[in-house]
């Protein structure tokens, strides 16, 4: 297995611009990993596939407007993304400007101050602030949008899933994007559950393999909880026979993370902490039945995944055809339902 296996040729024009309006209105390419087979709907239209009794879980993390310019204390301007916060007041962020070395400055807006205390691979740097940051990002900060989006995104909550709660993330959990309040409540009105979890999302995620071998590469770690009351949900779901259908990657890492000490009998166990979950082909899967989730970059991590869960060649078969009938791709594009 090498990374070159994940790699594909996708047009410029397939890479999706703006959110579709209303966003139940995306395609749906819906898989059969067992048969292979493909058919083509859209997403409103996602209860035909599913079952009463079935538990779709989906991630809650609410995506920070992380992206904002402070003020050196040299006068200088310095672009800031807001990664994860470390402590209650430190936080890794991406800097865009020169000399942030250990001991600059920083003025984020009116009242906060902030100091480099360390410095990472690259761009990265750890930076103290004299206060909580959160109010501040909420005031001054831009959403930070993928670097293949280029179209100004004008309301910024089409950048949140419709049921985001708990901020954290760098980027939104793309696969969530596609639902509505009136398709939540279409799905419960036939028995169709849902629960939450959260897993803070990071800009990692969307970073390309670069190791030849995809085995020696160290993935990154996020931040994810799986709490008591949403465990029993996914346990007592699949005891009754129900698909436990994870809603994007980021709930397949978590259920995942979860299903690791799971005892005899149960397919997770309450889990909060961060998880270094690796999924590539080969991985045994323990919890996830079935999977929406968004067409991703090549040679991702998350390409692995899907691969993983159907196989490498008919997720690749199934990407040349999407291509073919033109779907939109990442982050605002179009989605899948894999059974």
């Amino acid at each position: 297995m090498q990374t070159s296996d994940f790699d594909y040729h996708l047009p410029v024009e397939r890479i999706a611009q703006i959110a579709i309006d209303p966003r139940h209105a995306s395609r749906l390419l819906v898989l059969n990993r067992k048969t292979g087979t493909r058919g083509h709907t859209h997403f409103w239209d996602i209860d035909q596939f599913l079952c009463k009794g079935d538990l779709l879980v989906i991630n809650k993390t609410r995506v920070i407007p992380a992206r904002v310019f402070a003020k050196k204390s040299t006068g200088g301007r310095v672009q800031l993304l807001f990664l994860k916060k470390i402590l209650p007041m430190e936080w890794e962020v991406l800097v865009g400007g020169k000399k942030m070395v250990t001991g600059q400055r920083v003025q984020l807006g009116k009242d906060i101050e902030g100091e480099v205390v360390q410095v990472l691979d690259g761009p990265g740097r750890i930076i103290r602030f004299s206060q909580p940051v959160e109010e501040e990002l909420a005031r001054i900060g831009q959403m930070p949008l993928p670097p293949y989006i280029h179209t100004h995104l004008d309301n910024p909550e089409r950048y949140q899933t419709v049921y985001a709660k708990e901020p954290g993330s760098a980027a939104a959990p793309t696969a969530g994007l596609h639902f509505t309040p009136e398709l939540i409540e279409k799905l419960k009105s036939l028995g169709i559950d849902f629960v939450e979890l959260t897993l803070h999302v990071g800009l990692d995620t969307f970073a390309p393999v670069t190791e030849k071998n995809p085995a020696e590469h160290i993935i990154h770690t996020e931040w994810c909880q799986l709490d008591k009351e949403a465990a029993d949900k996914v346990n007592k779901t699949s005891t009754k026979g129900g698909k436990i259908i994870a809603v994007g990657t980021t709930s397949v890492r978590t259920l995942e993370s979860a299903g690791r000490d799971a005892p005899e009998g149960k397919k997770v166990v309450p889990f909060e902490g961060p998880t270094d979950l690796f999924i590539l082909p080969g991985f045994q899967f323990k919890v996830v039945d079935a999977m929406v989730t968004n067409f991703h970059l090549p040679k991702s991590s998350l390409i692995m995944l899907v691969s993983a869960f159907a196989g490498r060649d008919l997720i690749m078969e199934t990407y040349q055809e999407a291509i073919q009938l033109e779907y939109r791709f990442y982050s605002f594009g179009d989605a899948m339902l894999i059974l």
